[in-house]
């Protein structure tokens, strides 16, 4: 069996593409497959989506964590997107061949090198212990709340004496969990406030769609209003229901929907043509899916005669 993890780490840069390009190439020359990448000046964001043999994704996780470390300072930085790193969040997905046992194995591997880079780690998602921990409580107040000292309701993991984050890369989250859909929907004809109340009134915190996060945003840079979610599980809540109902609420203010930018790799709850149709998705190609990616690597693999666990001694 063809082992395939992934890996989906956000970094706290988005406007210097030379500088993403660079870590991109990082994370290439270990051996793993790069997906898809892409930055968002706003956000002051990337997001690189990669695959591999589970030892290479931890190699590949270690050495964009090393670059984050030394090229990204979060006192230069400020976005609009929440964040407590350079390597902000580092989650691990098992694919093909490999269970969520091997994700948190693999993340805490990731996890223990990243520490002794200097960087703390919390762990988050299946990862945690207690399982479930959440980035909205990790991050909450950004990194700048934890500058002078870390709280004593979040210390990190690893190393567990650390008192104060990286000075320059704060800290990392490590997870593990399932494929999940990020995605952003554009708005038109109302103002961040109204997306703000829509966010709060659709996701999950407040009392909307199980495993929804969302946030009402302003795209300075684009003068753009968005709202931008994580969709936890895109099978049990359908995102087309999450669209209709944030449809109607943006309707009922006097706007509409202009698009909707999938970040990462597609997962399959978007391939239906009439969802593709209604949703508006920007970029809906076979390159973009992600189980569609997996069949490709996995037979390039088999292809190639890699070594599979099967073949192990």
């Amino acid at each position: 069996m063809v082992r395939v993890l992934e890996a989906v780490p956000n970094f706290s840069e988005g406007r210097d593409l030379s500088k993403v390009r660079a870590l991109v190439d990082t994370i290439e020359a270990t051996g793993v497959e790069v997906l898809d990448w892409s930055a968002d000046p706003d956000h002051h964001r990337c997001v690189i989506s990669y695959i591999g043999d589970p030892d290479l994704v931890v190699r590949a996780s270690i050495a964009a964590a090393e670059f984050a470390r030394d090229h990204i300072d979060l006192r230069e930085h400020h976005g609009i997107h929440p964040r407590v790193g350079a390597l902000d969040v580092m989650p691990l997905v098992p694919l093909h061949g490999v269970d969520m046992v091997d994700a948190v194995a693999a993340a805490h591997r990731i996890g223990s090198a990243i520490a002794e880079l200097g960087v703390p780690v919390f762990y988050y998602g299946q990862a945690s212990d207690p399982v479930g921990r959440g980035l909205a409580e990790l991050r909450r107040g950004g990194f700048e709340s934890l500058e002078l000292g870390f709280p004593a309701d979040r210390r990190p993991q690893v190393p567990a004496s650390a008192e104060r984050p990286h000075p320059s890369a704060g800290v990392t989250c490590v997870g593990a969990r399932r494929v999940l859909l990020a995605w952003n929907l554009f708005l038109r004809g109302i103002g961040v406030d109204q997306a703000r109340e829509i966010a709060a009134q659709v996701r999950e915190r407040g009392g909307g769609f199980a495993g929804l996060r969302a946030l009402g945003l302003h795209l300075e840079s684009r003068d753009r209003v968005q709202i931008s979610m994580n969709l936890e599980d895109p099978v049990q809540t359908p995102p087309l229901a999450v669209f209709s109902a944030i449809e109607k609420a943006v309707g009922a203010r006097g706007g509409d929907i202009v698009e909707t930018q999938v970040i990462g790799m597609i997962p399959d709850a978007l391939v239906l043509p009439a969802a593709q149709e209604r949703l508006h998705v920007l970029d809906l190609e076979p390159a973009r899916i992600l189980s569609h990616r997996v069949r490709m690597h996995v037979q390039g693999r088999l292809d190639a005669g890699t070594p599979t666990s099967d073949d192990a001694i």
